[in-house]
This record gives structure tokens, C-alpha cells and sequence, in this order.
């Protein structure tokens, strides 16, 4: 019998039925007011008057109306720059013990975000959080007592200064509370092995040793730790050597890309959860299995705002325009993409994140991740986002009984004609790819009206280029690294296309 088990069970399903349903409108005016009583006197907060914002009738409006969107170079170059000078107080009180590097998808060049004490404390209150919404999943008692595979970046940090510098999945693995080091895999030891390569080498050998009941990280490359244990150990499948696997907390990406090439993994039904977790913060996670989305965190050291994803808001480098709409939880839409802003206690302040959203339960505060500003492909009017992308080449895995688990494009001209240049990583590589661009075309016309549009005009059509998924983790090792937060870009500008092009004719 799992006594621990049905205890730590009991303890969460006691909490969630005295817990009182959330207002989280009402929690939003109430983070926003915090951040900007705790922010009043840093050099930020005396620049925009937030003492005098705090003394208006109408606080969350007068914000807004007040201080700029700030995207990571306009915050870096006015305000975080003095922080990797030694200052302090200058977006957040206090001294500063970490930045959290991202490159995120967008470039080689890593982002320095800085990560507080009270960020770290907010992500963990977010964890706590999770941990009590598994009672609406029913999961069994035993399941409480088995081990949790957190496979994120390194936890051995970088010193720089007085800093600490890493992915934020490592710097929140090295801040995990003590009581939680029996459940957490791989350990401190091999948590610290920098070399992924080398770090999921050692996952295999040390696997047997292990009974893992729950995976959390990015979706492709938890696959790719799932294959190497696999094949060290001659399996068919991942729950022959952990039977007692029953989640996955996915996180960093959407899940529905790689749902197909997981479950192949796979020896029976695993729970999904989804996450989302970024170098800004712990911003929400899914509270229920009735569906995929997540509920935004509403209460926890983050204010959110939201504009409108529309192109005349959007710049050609992703970022928005000066005058953009901004509107509040109070008063979003359903199923209506939206950019996220966010400001947060490190000090981040109506900030670009980079991601749109649609919100798909409002009065849960529901969210699902449709893509990125930058990576909307909109050369020549079709205007897809990621999510319109992904459904497409699920379509085609339905279709066409494939595994797709990445892909990548852009609107490449080719002598006078505009056409969408797909890059699809796929099982099995001797398909015709003039069929699967036929069906993608098709796809996307009968889906998407502004695509059919562009395609009675100056799109001329698909081209499929069907590569190993080799090509897409080497260059992810190549141009930034393998393993942690690192996602592939989904939609390319020229340039970087001309960069992918090459990189594939040399690997091959």
C-alpha cells in the first residue's frame, strides 16, 4: 500500500476543497498594485512617478498610459545594462544573485534577464501551485511516490561578476527545495554535466537505476533522452525499464507537434500537462484534464497586459508600435490572438515577451500559446502563426501516417515567384515531397482564408524539403545548444533561411 502516497494525496485534495474560487481580474489589480508599491522608489519607479500612479483613481489605466512597451533591447540598453554593472535598485529593489540566459529562438547572441529572489520564490509558489491542481487528474496514490525526471539545463551556472548565469530551468533546479532532492532525477551530480550530449549519455546508463513516474521538459528533446535510454538499454519502448511512468509536463513549446512521435515512445497512455515556463517567469500551467489549455497565474509576482495580434501593431523586427492597444483581463476575447506584455518582480515592466496567446476559457483565465511575433509569416499576406502552422503539419501526420516532430520555413523567392519553403523533419525520408506540399497547400487554403488569398495573388505555392531529424538538434547544437529552453525557429527571415539552407546541403 502507498502510505506516503495516499498522505501527500490526501493532503492535496483537502487543500483544492478548501480553496475558494479564484477572481482573477481582481488578483490582477492587486499584483500590479504590489509591483508597483514594492517598485516606487528604484530608479525606475522614481523615472515614471509610480507613486503617483499608485495615487490615481484607476491605476491598471493610468500604468499603461504612462510607461512605454519595453522589448529585451529597449529594456537592456535604458535599464538592465546597469544591473551587469554592479548597480542595484534600478528596476527591482535589491541586490541581484542571477540572470537567466536565453537566446530563446530567435539568435546565437543569449539574453541576460535578470531573475530575483523574488522570482525564484514566485516560480516555486507557481510549482506549489501545480502540484495542487494533480487533484483534479485523478492520478493514483502511488503515483506520489515515485520519481520525477526534470530534464532542463545544466545547474551548474556560470560565475560572472557577482552573478550567477544559466537557462532558468537551471537556475530553478539549483534552487529546488531540499526536501525535494529524494523525487528529483537526474540528481544534482548529473544535473551539473554542461555537455548535453554527454549528460544524456549518463541518463541511459544510470535509467534502470531509477523508477520514474513523471518527465518535465521541452517536448523534443525529452524524445530525444527517451530514445537514447531506449536504445542503451535495447528496448521497444520507454515503460519497459519505467513502468511506472504516467506524466509528462511538457513546457517551453505546444505539445500537439510532437504528439505523435511521443507516443511512439511510449508503452501505454502517459498524462499530458502542459506548461509554460519562461526565462521571464512561471507564467501559467494546465489546471485541469478536460483540456490542453493552461490558466494563467494570476496571483504571483506577474501583471499582464495584452495587445491585439494584428500586422499594422506589429514592426518588421517582431517588436510592436509605439501606439498599440493594450487592453487587461478584464476585457479580452476568446479566441482571438493577443501579444503578451508582462511586468514582474525582476523587474521586467510592460514587457514584449514575444509570445501571442488566445484565451479559450475567460473566466478561468484560460490560455493556449498560438506562436510568436516573430515568427508570424506574413511576406506576402497569408498571415499564419504557429499555431496555424502546427495544425498543418498534424494534418499531414493524420493524413499521410507520418512522424513530424519539427519543421521550419520561409518565403523564399524563387526567380520572380514568392513560395513558402518548408524544411520537415520526418520519419520517412523517401516520401514524395511534391505530394505532402500538394496537401499542405490545400490545407492551408481550405483553412485559412488570408492564405487563399495570398495564393490568388503573390504566392505561387509549396515547396517540401523532407531532411532527418538529425538537421534540426545539429543546428540547434550549432548555433546555440543543445537540450534546456532551446526551441527551433519555426518561421525564418531571409537571411537566417540562406544560413539553414546551407547548414542542411553541408550536413548532408
Amino acid at each position: 500500500m502507498a502510505i506516503i502516497g495516499n498522505i501527500i494525496k490526501g493532503v492535496i485534495n483537502l487543500k483544492g476543497t478548501l480553496e475558494s474560487d479564484p477572481n482573477p481580474v481582481e488578483e490582477q489589480k492587486s499584483v500590479l498594485s504590489d509591483l508597483l508599491e514594492k517598485a516606487k522608489d528604484t530608479e525606475f519607479g522614481k523615472h515614471y512617478q509610480f507613486k503617483n500612479i499608485l495615487a490615481t483613481d484607476n491605476i491598471q489605466t493610468t500604468f499603461s498610459t504612462s510607461i512605454p512597451y519595453h522589448d529585451y533591447n529597449k529594456m537592456n540598453t535604458d535599464w538592465w545594462s546597469r544591473l551587469h554593472n554592479g548597480e542595484s535598485n534600478i528596476t527591482w529593489p535589491g541586490d541581484l544573485g542571477y540572470f537567466a540566459l536565453s537566446s530563446g529562438t530567435t539568435g546565437k547572441k543569449s539574453k541576460r534577464i535578470p531573475v530575483t529572489d523574488d522570482m525564484i520564490e514566485a516560480i516555486r509558489q507557481a510549482g506549489i501551485k501545480q502540484v495542487f491542481a494533480l487533484k483534479n487528474f485523478d492520478l493514483p496514490a502511488d503515483f506520489f511516490e515515485k520519481e520525477i525526471m526534470m530534464l532542463g539545463s545544466s545547474t551548474d551556472l556560470n560565475e560572472n561578476d557577482q552573478f550567477l548565469e544559466g537557462e532558468i530551468s537551471g537556475i530553478s533546479a539549483s534552487n529546488i527545495p531540499s526536501w525535494f532532492n529524494g523525487y528529483y532525477k537526474p540528481g544534482e551530480e548529473i544535473a551539473k554535466i554542461d555537455d548535453w550530449d554527454k549528460r544524456v549519455q549518463r541518463i541511459a546508463e544510470r535509467a534502470k537505476d531509477w523508477d520514474i513516474g513523471a518527465l518535465s521538459g521541452i517536448p523534443s528533446w525529452i524524445e530525444l533522452m527517451l530514445e537514447k535510454v531506449i536504445e542503451h538499454h535495447n528496448l521497444d519502448n520507454i515503460h519497459q525499464i519505467w513502468p511506472n511512468l504516467q506524466v509528462f509536463t511538457s513546457g517551453g513549446v505546444a505539445f500537439g507537434p510532437y504528439k505523435k512521435s511521443f507516443e511512439a515512445l511510449m508503452g501505454k497512455p502517459v498524462t499530458i500537462i502542459d506548461t509554460y515556463l519562461a526565462s521571464e517567469g512561471f507564467i501559467a500551467f494546465q489546471q485541469r484534464p478536460e483540456t490542453s489549455s493552461m490558466k494563467l497565474i494570476t496571483d504571483n509576482g506577474i501583471y499582464f497586459e495584452f495587445v491585439p495580434f494584428k500586422p499594422e501593431y506589429i514592426n518588421q523586427d517582431g517588436s510592436i508600435v509605439a501606439d498599440a492597444p493594450a487592453i487587461t483581463l478584464a476585457d479580452v476575447k476568446p479566441n482571438q490572438d493577443y501579444i503578451l506584455i508582462i511586468s514582474t518582480v525582476s523587474g521586467a515592466w510592460r514587457y514584449l515577451i514575444g509570445d501571442t496567446i488566445e484565451f479559450t476559457d475567460i473566466e478561468k483565465a484560460e490560455i493556449k500559446i498560438t506562436g510568436r511575433t516573430k515568427f508570424f509569416l506574413n511576406t506576402v499576406g497569408s498571415q499564419l502563426s504557429v499555431n496555424k502552422l502546427d495544425k498543418a503539419v498534424q494534418f499531414l501526420e493524420e493524413e499521410l501516417n507520418l512522424k513530424i516532430p519539427e519543421y521550419t520555413l520561409s518565403a523564399k523567392r524563387y526567380d520572380d515567384d514568392f513560395y513558402h519553403s518548408w524544411y520537415l523533419a520526418c520519419d520517412k525520408l523517401n516520401i514524395d515531397s511534391k505530394i505532402l506540399a500538394q496537401k499542405l497547400d490545400k490545407h492551408l487554403s481550405d483553412a485559412n482564408k488570408n492564405y487563399k488569398v495570398a495564393r490568388s495573388k503573390a504566392l505561387k505555392g509549396v515547396k517540401v524539403h523532407i531532411v532527418s531529424p538529425d538537421v534540426f538538434y545539429e543546428w540547434s547544437g550549432a548555433n546555440k545548444k543543445k537540450g534546456g529552453q532551446v526551441k527551433m525557429e519555426r518561421v525564418m527571415g531571409e537571411e537566417k533561411f540562406e544560413e539553414w539552407e546551407q547548414f542542411v546541403n553541408n550536413y548532408s
